[in-house]
């Protein structure tokens, strides 16, 4: 009985490496894409050194969480103690690890509110400088959204180095002016028309709103991810004790 159930112990802790592994490659696979994607996402995330350091930690902790889910498979498969011993401490780092970033991402989460976002903007902002890399990538970031400052068009009116910059001439930038296509190399409709704040030729929702409703799926689907993998790895520590003191 107890050979028996050993045997189940050590093919269940195999089933659940086998989840952790592809869990791990799918973590990878978000983190090189939010650093790599051309679309427009990277831009969100270099606004914000939170958001960039966040990325690195996906794409180290997938990479972490494909060797272990490897190691934990050979550990179970070959019965070896000593493996099977690495596996738990390693495990539990991990653990702590996730759980600690959860934490921190938790208090600090009022950083990457629409005030903050706005305060950035209003502060830094220089219009079509593309040497300035916030003004750079903010202007991407409205172009590839059809969207306009934080809140909307009306962010600019407080932007006091745009306001300096072109001598209170423009109400809004470039980037803000609607497009045909809405790309980066698309048609400007008016730009005189546009940079007058005057409606059909410039976009008039703000980035945040836009880009929250855009990616809101798939902040909860990485929140459902991230519990569920914490508990696969809860259950793996026991599995991988139980089958360490039952191999003799």
């Amino acid at each position: 009985m107890e050979g028996d159930c050993l045997s189940c112990m050590k093919y269940l802790m195999f089933v659940f490496n086998f989840f952790v592994f592809l869990g791990g490659a799918c973590l990878l696979g978000v983190g090189i894409w939010v650093l790599v994607d051309p679309t427009g996402f990277r831009e969100i995330v270099a606004t914000n050194p939170l958001l960039t350091t966040g990325a690195y930690i996906v794409l180290a902790m997938g990479g972490l969480l494909f060797l272990l889910g490897f190691l934990g498979c050979c550990g179970a498969v070959r019965e070896n103690r000593c493996l099977l011993l690495f596996f738990f401490l390693f495990i539990l780092i991990i653990f702590l690890v996730e759980l600690s970033a959860a934490i921190l991402a938790f208090i600090f989460r009022e950083h990457l509110t629409r005030e903050i976002f706005t305060k950035e903007l209003t502060k830094h902002y220089q219009g079509d400088n593309d040497t300035d890399v916030f003004s750079a990538t903010w202007n991407s970031v409205m172009i590839t959204f059809g969207c306009c400052g934080v809140n909307g068009p009306e962010d600019f009116k407080l932007a006091s180095v745009f306001r300096l910059l072109t001598l209170d001439t423009e109400e809004v930038p470039k980037a803000c002016c609607r497009r045909e296509p809405q790309t980066r190399d698309g048609v400007v409709l008016s730009r005189e028309e546009c940079q007058l704040g005057r409606n059909p030729f410039i976009n008039k929702q703000g980035c945040y709103t836009v880009i929250l409703n855009t990616f809101e799926t798939y902040v909860y689907l990485a929140g459902a991810f991230a519990i569920g993998v914490l508990a696969i790895e809860l259950f793996l520590m026991v599995f991988a004790m139980c089958l360490f003191r039952g191999i003799q």
